[in-house]
């Protein structure tokens, strides 16, 4: 497990050199100056200057990094002469478009890819383990062929398209819900479940599909070993032999595969907010790309780096538990 976090952290570690440069090294080693990154095409000399001392874009490379590196762990403070920015902990930089903190605009969107991100898998996981599942036992039987033309279906359609369908006719025509305007969960649980299923089942639609063909190829394959004869003339009931055999190999595929889709999850679910007008992370993203808003870019992609960190973390303690044979060391 010390090594698993050691590991993390070298990765974690990585990736702000990578970003850093992206957004520092390269420009400068290509002739351009960051400065007007941050100011605009049109500034005069001396407003670059400015912006060039109070980011410490006059420091050396090295020597911004570390600046940048430390904002984690401790504020920052922007300082030019008399006009200075204070970078509360953790600082991931200061948005000087928004004249915010990059941590204070994340915390104010991450609730929003949180809800997303707690609804949506709990839906493609169940349903599309339990669709695999009876596909498997059942091979090309009606039911097998319909789920799996079904899920054929659901992967092929992009999210925008399954989310502006079911928004069409859900709120618009049939008027079963009404359009969708996030409450946080603190404020009325009811209404956060009831403005959030929309997008949760847009979601949860091409992952609940791909899971379904996982599960189903995986256990077909399983239920041919020795092992699951072994057990069945044994005279097991059926249901052990798939609970207790047939499933458990199954189960670290999943896991597997829940794992990287929660931990990208996180980062923001980009076309399921854009539809719906949630303004989660993957919105404040998108709009930062075109604002050319450097730091809350950077920010949201260490943030992104990290949950898929954390969750290949815990999909390696969930293989211990499933399978004993697994170690951590």
């Amino acid at each position: 497990m010390i090594r698993r976090v050691i590991q993390a952290v070298t990765v974690l570690f990585a990736i702000s050199i990578i970003t850093f440069g992206l957004f520092f090294m390269v420009p400068k080693l290509a002739g351009a100056d960051p400065a007007t990154l941050f100011a605009g095409k049109i500034t005069s000399p001396d407003a670059l200057n400015g912006i060039r001392i109070k980011l410490g874009l006059n420091h050396p490379l090295w020597q911004q990094y570390w600046d940048y590196i430390g904002g984690f762990f401790h504020s920052r403070q922007f300082d030019n002469g008399p006009d200075k920015t204070t970078c509360s902990w953790p600082c991931l930089g200061y948005s000087f478009k928004n004249d915010q903190s990059v941590s204070h605009l994340i915390a104010d969107r991450f609730p929003i890819t949180l809800s997303l991100a707690i609804g949506a898998p709990i839906i493609w996981l169940t349903s599309g383990v339990l669709v695999g599942r009876v596909s498997a036992l059942r091979p090309r039987s009606l039911a097998d062929r319909s789920s799996m033309i079904v899920a054929l279906a659901a992967i092929s359609l992009p999210v925008y398209f399954t989310a502006a369908v079911l928004r069409l006719f859900v709120v618009f025509k049939w008027h079963w819900l009404d359009d969708i305007d996030y409450h946080g969960f603190t404020d009325n649980p009811e209404l956060w479940a009831k403005n959030l299923l929309l997008p949760w089942i847009s979601l949860a639609a091409l992952y609940a599909a791909s899971y379904a063909r996982f599960t189903r190829g995986a256990m077909l394959e399983v239920l041919n070993e020795d092992y699951i004869r072994t057990a069945r003339a044994k005279g097991l009931v059926e249901r052990k032999v798939i609970n207790r055999h047939a499933m458990r190999p199954v189960g670290t595929l999943i896991i597997t595969l829940f794992g990287m889709d929660v931990g990208q999850l996180m980062g923001g679910a980009i076309l399921t907010e854009s539809v719906f007008g949630l303004h989660g992370l993957g919105k404040l993203g998108v709009d930062a790309i075109g604002a050319h808003d450097l730091p809350i870019i950077m920010g949201v992609t260490i943030l992104a780096a990290f949950f898929i960190v954390m969750a290949n973390i815990v999909v390696d303690m969930l293989y211990a538990i499933i399978d004993p044979r697994v170690r951590l060391s």
